[in-house]
């Protein structure tokens, strides 16, 4: 069977139900994998560690058994910080973030938050076409926010998103994300 057959039959399989899932310690080493692979300057086990003992919202984006994609974020006073949003390099392009990116305004607006913030990369255009998608306007720039890896530091795009009024609507989707 050629390759095209092949990824054919494997565009045709049909794609597991996906859900979004608590992260905990114990699936730190399946995160940090595709953390690792994603990244030259990747979160550490600390840093994913430290989150989840401090109660930020870490959810992992399964399909059936597969980890495709994870994020975590920071519940403030009436806004929600995105600290890390993360698709596994086998499954980039096919909408995974963008939908993560959903689940997270749903489920900010229904914290009460207002807006949404992150940093990215100035280097990272991907990203930055993606948030700016999504409906994210540049704010602002943290100069030398990042380590580059030479001894040097690059600068963070700051982003925004915002939630309008944040009440709860009745009859409103939802999306529970737990710490």
């Amino acid at each position: 069977m050629s390759q095209a057959a092949r990824l054919n039959l494997a565009q045709d399989a049909p794609m597991p139900e996906v859900r979004l899932q608590a992260m905990a310690l114990e699936h730190l080493n399946e995160v940090l994998h595709i953390e690792q692979r994603t990244y030259p300057h990747p979160w550490s086990r600390g840093n994913f560690a430290d989150a989840i003992r401090a109660g930020y919202a870490g959810q992992m984006l399964m399909g059936g058994d597969q980890l495709l994609g994870y994020m975590v974020a920071m519940l403030g006073f009436e806004e929600v910080h995105l600290l890390n949003i993360t698709v596994s390099p086998d499954h980039q392009g096919q909408g995974w973030g963008r939908l993560m990116l959903e689940a997270l305004a749903i489920w900010s607006r229904g914290q009460g938050a207002h807006s949404l913030w992150l940093e990215v990369r100035l280097s990272n255009a991907r990203a930055i076409r993606v948030y700016e998608a999504h409906g994210y306007q540049r704010v602002g720039v943290r100069q030398g926010y990042y380590p580059d890896g030479h001894g040097r530091r690059e600068d963070a795009v700051v982003m925004s998103l915002q939630l309008g009024e944040a009440a709860p609507q009745p009859g409103a989707p939802s999306v529970t994300i737990t710490p």
